[in-house]
């Protein structure tokens, strides 16, 4: 089959999780587009918010050469990057809120500041904007992802996955996060993976090593959730397994419903939405407790 990246079926861990979770939130996620507009969808929450900014500000350090990242302190970037999330763009209904969130950030960026482990090493930078590689050529589907860090090991000439988090919870020990990680470390650029870890920023300072994964066993598994994919959007099959929906399908149900606030746009130019103020005020508070 010819290669044509316009008519592949494109998968990555989060849609992957998308579809794990509900084919329906898979569909309004991934899919569809409001009629009106043409853009996609998406709701923005204060955890969102939280972690797209730190994520912003520790790979902004990877392009630095070691002895340069710390120049300019993480706290100012975060102050900057912030600026773009602030208020209903994060989806803050209030100060108070906000200001929680906020404050969990700089403590996070405090810890990497105070034990920044390999952000203070060499670091590998995969050159593509989005990294991706042909999961199946046969059967037409690509595999694509941001990795978050890449350690370089000199002494091995070897990469290290660095995966950063930051929720107050574990990663799931089946999440796919990792094996998927793997795969287009592999195939993307030329180094060995030596081995795969998580940091959780806010609840520790080292890092979490985690046992590389099979890559063959891994291929094999990633590809047989694309193919499932690649087969409901051909049929447009997409339906919750709950008869009245689920977690993962009600709040992008919402917005189709008119719910849900406008509040902006992204880099790719999809519809940022907030949900109604009680509805986010409730499950803020569910998160924060």
């Amino acid at each position: 089959m010819v290669q044509d990246r316009y008519t592949a079926v494109w998968v990555s861990h989060s849609s992957i999780s998308d579809w794990l979770n509900c084919p329906r939130a898979y569909y309004l996620k991934n899919v569809y587009r409001d009629p009106k507009t043409g853009h996609k969808i998406k709701l923005i929450s204060p955890p969102l918010a939280l972690g797209q900014v730190v994520h912003q500000v520790l790979e902004s350090l990877s392009v630095l050469p070691v002895a340069k990242r710390f120049d300019e302190p993480l706290l100012v970037k975060f102050d900057q990057f912030w600026q773009k999330v602030s208020a209903k763009k994060g989806g803050f209904v209030n100060a108070e809120t906000e200001d929680k969130y906020k404050e969990r950030g700089k403590a996070i960026l405090r810890r990497a500041t105070s034990h920044p482990g390999p952000l203070a090493r060499k670091a590998i930078k995969i050159s593509s904007e989005l990294p991706y590689f042909w999961l199946s050529e046969e059967d037409n589907i690509i595999l694509c992802g941001k990795i978050d860090w890449l350690e370089y090991l000199p002494e091995t000439d070897e990469v290290h996955i660095i995966d950063f988090k930051t929720s107050q919870t574990k990663e799931d020990r089946q999440s796919l996060q990792l094996p998927i990680y793997y795969l287009l470390t592999q195939h993307c650029q030329k180094r060995q993976v030596k081995k795969a870890s998580y940091w959780y920023l806010a609840l520790d300072d080292e890092l979490t090593e985690k046992k590389l994964p099979d890559l063959t066993k891994a291929k094999v598994k990633v590809l047989k959730i694309a193919k499932q994919i690649k087969l409901a959007r051909q049929l447009n099959r997409f339906k919750c397994p709950h008869k009245n929906g689920c977690y993962a399908c009600r709040p992008m149900e919402a917005i189709i419903r008119g719910e849900a606030e406008l509040v902006g746009h992204d880099s790719y130019n999809n519809d940022i939405y907030i949900l109604d103020r009680a509805t986010s005020e409730n499950k803020q508070q569910s998160e924060i407790l």
